[in-house]
C-alpha cells in the first residue's frame, strides 16, 4: 500500500484522508454534559459543529469502561475481536488477576499500526500511561512518522519509545497531576501543537474521567472543563482536520441520598451462598487509579466453582432489584460481544444508580471525597458522536457505535 490509498484493518476499509482525520475520545462524557455546558453558552465551537456538521448519538461496547471502549475505538471493532474486555481480569493461562493493560492481551492490530504500515503519519496522545503501550501497539519510531506518548509520562518521553523527546519540555507545559483536569487538557493542547507541526495524517487524543467522576453536569468543574476542551476544539477546527467527537462511556451518580456509595457486594452474596471464595467476583474496572470511583462500577463477572448450580445462582442474582441483567457466558458473549475465555461463567449489570462491589471489606473508599459517580453498564452505554463535516450516518444509537469513529472520520477526511 501507499500514501493516497485506502487502508483495511479487522476487515474494515478505511478511506484515505486528504486532510487529518481526528477521533477525540471525552472520557466519560454523558450527552448531558455537553448539554448543559452549551446551554450555558460555555461551547460554542462544539454549538456549532453540531448545527453545521454532524450530531448523533451511539451506544460504546459493554462493559462501559476505560480500556475495553478505548481498544474498540483504536481497532474499529467489539471486544470479541481485539480481546481487551477490561482493565482487569483473571488470566486464563496463569489464573491470577491482573491488569489487562499489557500488550500480549491485544488481539487484534490496531487501525494506527495499519495507517502506519501503509505509509501514513500518525499521532496519539492519551491522558494515562496504561493505555498507551496497548494503542501504540505495532507503531515505529525511527521513520519519524508516529509519535505516541501520555500525559502522565510526558516528562519522561524518548524518540526512540515515543517518537519524540520529553514532550512536556517540547509542549512548555509542566507534567500534569494524575488527578486534575489539567491531565486531559494537556493531551488537547499536544494535539493542536502536532497537528501544526509533525501534520499526522490521523491522530486519536483520549482524555481521563476524573473530572466526570468528581461533578455532575452543572457543577463549575465540569462546565470549566468542558468550556476549556472548547477552546482547544476551535483550534483544531480552524486547522481543516475533520473531527469525530465521541466517548468511551457515560456516567451517573451512584450514591444514596446521604452521598454514601451506592452498591451491592456480590462476592459477600456468593460467599454465603457458596462458601467463603468459593466463587470469584471479578470488578473489570479495578485499575491504579482508585480515587476516581474506588473499584465500584457497574459491570461484574462472577467464576462459579466445579459443580455450583448456576441456574439456581442467576435466579438468586436476578431477583436483586439492584441488577437489571444477569446473563450466562453464552449471553454475554452473543449479546456483547466479549471473549469467552475473558469472562467468568455470569455476568451482572447494575442499574442507573447502583455499583457492583467484591466484599465491603476489600474496597477503600476513604479515597473518595465526593458522592460516587461511575459507570460500566447499560445506563452508561449511550455517547455524543458529533462530526465537523456533513456526513451520512444512522439515526439509531444502536448501529453507530462509538467505534466506528475513524471510519467516520476518514470517511470526513476524503470528502
Amino acid at each position: 500500500m501507499t500514501i493516497g490509498t485506502p487502508v483495511t484493518a479487522n476487515e474494515r476499509t478505511y478511506p484515505a484522508p486528504k486532510t487529518c482525520a481526528i477521533a477525540i475520545c471525552l472520557d466519560g462524557c454523558e450527552p448531558e454534559y455537553l448539554e448543559v455546558a452549551i446551554a450555558k453558552g460555555l461551547m460554542p465551537t462544539l454549538k456549532r459543529i453540531r448545527e453545521t456538521g454532524t450530531d448523533r448519538l451511539a451506544h460504546s461496547v459493554i462493559p462501559s469502561f476505560t480500556n475495553p471502549n478505548n481498544l474498540s475505538i483504536a481497532t474499529g471493532r467489539p471486544p470479541i475481536v481485539h480481546g481487551i474486555c477490561g482493565n482487569y481480569l483473571i488470566d486464563p493461562d496463569s489464573g491470577e488477576e491482573v491488569m489487562m493493560n499489557d500488550v500480549r492481551f491485544l488481539r487484534a492490530p490496531t487501525i494506527f499500526s495499519q495507517f502506519y504500515e501503509a505509509g501514513y503519519r500518525i499521532a496519539m496522545v492519551t491522558a494515562k500511561d496504561k493505555l498507551r503501550a496497548l494503542l501504540g501497539a505495532g507503531l515505529k519510531f525511527d521513520e519519524d512518522r508516529a509519535v505516541a506518548f501520555s500525559s502522565e509520562r510526558s516528562g519522561e518521553t524518548t524518540k526512540a519509545e515515543h517518537g519524540i523527546d520529553n514532550a512536556s519540555q517540547w509542549l512548555g507545559m509542566e507534567v500534569p497531576e494524575v488527578y486534575s483536569a489539567e491531565l486531559s487538557e494537556f493531551v488537547f493542547a499536544a494535539g493542536v501543537k502536532l497537528l501544526a507541526e509533525f501534520k499526522p495524517d490521523v491522530m486519536y487524543l483520549s482524555t481521563t474521567d476524573y473530572i466526570q467522576h468528581k461533578f455532575a453536569p452543572e457543577q463549575q468543574g465540569a462546565l470549566d472543563f468542558y468550556a476549556m476542551f472548547d477552546k482547544y476544539l476551535a483550534q483544531l477546527d480552524e486547522m481543516g482536520a475533520a473531527i469525530v467527537v465521541t466517548a468511551d462511556h457515560g456516567m451517573k451518580p451512584k450514591h444514596n441520598a446521604d452521598g454514601s456509595p451506592s452498591v451491592i457486594y456480590a462476592q459477600d452474596l456468593l460467599d454465603d451462598w457458596l462458601g467463603k471464595d468459593a466463587a470469584r467476583v471479578i470488578l473489570p474496572i479495578t485499575d491504579p487509579y482508585v480515587v476516581h470511583h474506588g473499584a465500584l462500577g457497574s459491570f461484574a463477572t462472577a467464576y462459579l466453582p466445579e459443580g455450583a448450580g448456576k441456574a439456581e445462582i442467576m435466579a438468586k442474582l436476578d431477583a436483586r432489584e439492584e441488577l437489571i441483567l444477569v446473563a450466562d457466558k453464552e449471553e454475554a458473549i452473543r449479546r456483547f460481544e466479549l471473549p469467552g475465555d475473558r469472562i467468568g461463567d455470569i455476568v451482572m449489570i447494575s442499574g442507573e444508580n447502583m455499583t457492583i462491589g467484591t466484599s465491603a471489606h476489600r474496597h477503600d473508599l476513604a479515597a473518595l471525597k465526593e458522592p460516587l459517580r461511575s459507570h460500566g453498564g447499560l445506563t452508561e452505554q449511550e455517547v455524543p458522536f458529533i462530526v465537523n463535516r456533513v456526513i451520512d450516518l444512522p439515526d439509531d444509537p444502536e448501529s453507530l457505535r462509538n467505534f466506528d469513529a475513524f471510519f467516520y472520520a476518514t470517511t470526513a477526511a476524503a470528502l
